[in-house]
């Protein structure tokens, strides 16, 4: 189970980093700068063994393709809009204060702190593709990714060995890893998680993702409502497996939560027996207005019921 309150602080050729990006920048609390020892690509756990007619994101299918060279950077500040950084491996992070920046094709080897990619408040349109994000397994990276700002679309990205693998309240997640955090003390560990509402406007989609948590807290899909009721919101076609609960699905103190839609998820028992330690689902409005659920499974076909 999960406190109420958890009070975070918060091309192949030659690359070529656009204008606009810079070495370094500060967060907003001081990253260790010591050189990382190689750490894998890939974690120990590989995804549930798949029904037949599915293919699941996994190591195979997600983070950078075997054929991009990557050019070695240090940590990297974008202020520049529609800066796209391509083909890199950064040993740091990736702090954007910039609209419509793209990030593909790109390994980020997070160091001790905050964030492995960050969109800070008041920025949107970043989108991450095809890289792979990951801290260095002895000193905590909180976020693979964290979207402080307005919309933001994450796709084939392999992201693991942190506490929380992408927090945003808003934007598109889909056929995406994330996968085997590291828990370190004190730490509430989800792998996709929201804290409120999306932006007026907008919503948060969920979609055709392996989402793992190896551990037995918190979960795989958060949709809590620390910062306010949840709502638009798209959980569909994922792979869900770990956690306390393997879903958070949006009920809370606040509010009813409305408009979530839980549609054709798969729910494995392969990190714990119940799906999540406790159970597949946990805090699920049934009365809420448009909230839908349906056609959500275990893997053997049986059907999961939000209670």
């Amino acid at each position: 189970m999960r406190p109420s309150a958890i009070g975070w602080c918060l091309g192949l050729g030659l690359v070529v980093l656009l204008t606009g990006c810079q070495n370094g920048g500060a967060q907003d609390k001081p990253l260790a700068t010591q050189s990382l020892a190689t750490t894998p690509t890939t974690s120990a756990s590989a995804p549930p063994l798949n029904p037949a007619e599915r293919s699941w994101p996994g190591p195979d299918n997600t983070g950078v393709p075997s054929n991009v060279p990557l050019r070695e950077s240090g940590s990297i500040r974008v202020t520049k809009n529609g800066t796209v950084i391509d083909g890199v491996e950064v040993t740091g992070y990736i702090t954007v204060e910039a609209d419509d920046v793209t990030i593909r094709n790109t390994r980020v080897r997070g160091t001790k702190g905050w964030w492995g990619i960050l969109q800070r408040e008041g920025r949107t349109g970043l989108k991450v593709e095809d890289s792979e994000i990951f801290g260095n397994g002895k000193e905590r990276t909180q976020f693979g990714i964290l979207n402080q700002g307005k919309m933001i679309t994450v796709r084939r990205v392999d992201i693991h060995t942190i506490s929380n693998g992408i927090l945003t309240q808003q934007g598109l997640v889909e056929d995406s890893y994330v996968h085997d955090p590291k828990y370190y003390s004190g730490d509430h560990t989800d792998m996709i998680m929201s804290t409120g509402p999306p932006a007026p406007g907008t919503e948060l989609i969920i979609r055709r993702n392996t989402v793992i948590n190896t551990l037995d807290q918190t979960g795989a899909i958060a949709l809590f409502q620390d910062f306010g009721v949840v709502k638009n919101v798209t959980v569909e076609g994922n792979l869900l497996a770990g956690g306390g609960w393997s879903l958070y699905a949006g009920a809370g103190a606040k509010g009813t939560s409305s408009n979530i839609k839980v549609i054709g998820n798969v729910f494995s028992r392969r990190v714990w027996p119940k799906g999540g330690s406790a159970g597949p689902v946990s805090y699920w409005d049934k009365d809420g207005p448009g909230n839908t659920w349906h056609s959500n499974t275990w893997e053997n076909g049986g059907a999961v019921s939000p209670g």
